[in-house]
């Protein structure tokens, strides 16, 4: 299932950069999408919201929740 998430801080390529490595090191197989332009990133298959927020947020980003 694909879920959207917001992220807040990402302002450059660098930034997203460092989100979607965060998440492809924890969700291995995971198609990670991250459009740094309206602050989101899509994962798929995503199913474990907690896991997600943790690692946006050890990658030094606010998590925003689900959209």
């Amino acid at each position: 299932m694909l879920k959207t998430y917001r992220v807040e801080g990402m302002t450059c390529c660098g930034c997203s950069s460092a989100v979607e490595k965060a998440l492809k090191e924890a969700l291995p197989g995971a198609t990670i999408d991250v459009n740094v332009a309206v602050n989101e990133v899509s994962i798929e298959p995503s199913n474990d919201d907690e896991l997600v927020k943790a690692v946006i947020e050890d990658a030094g980003f606010d998590y925003g929740g689900p959209l």
